[in-house]
């Protein structure tokens, strides 16, 4: 089992940073990437980003390209997600999740996933 944990949400305004962490646990040989979702009530899951853990290779979702970065610590089984330039749009819970797949952008291939960290972005 893999047991992922998401901190470091918060409040911030237009423009400003943040950066989320993503703490894993558990069985992990077996996680090919952890990606990073949000969702913002009344709407759907969004694919935010993704990061191949043995390679590092990185995916953006087309709304966050250019703004947010994705990184990891294989020491600390820790994903990062740095969010740069922040919209009001960009307001949302982020969940991180865990995949076996290559798939990184369909969350339906994704087999764990934490509780969330709420993001707001005021104007």
């Amino acid at each position: 089992q893999v047991q992922l944990v998401e901190s470091g949400g918060g409040l911030v305004q237009a423009g400003g940073s943040l950066r989320l962490s993503c703490a894993a646990s558990g069985r992990l040989f077996s996680v090919y990437a952890m990606g990073w979702f949000r969702q913002a009530p009344g709407k759907e899951r969004e694919f935010v980003g993704a990061i191949s853990w043995r390679t590092g290779t990185t995916f953006y979702g087309d709304s966050v390209k250019g703004r947010f970065t994705i990184s990891r610590d294989n020491a600390k089984s820790t994903v990062y997600l740095q969010m740069n330039s922040l919209k009001p749009e960009d307001t949302a819970v982020y969940y991180c999740a865990a995949t076996e797949r290559t798939y990184v952008k369909d969350e339906d291939e994704y087999d764990f996933w934490g509780q969330g960290t709420q993001v707001t972005v005021s104007s």
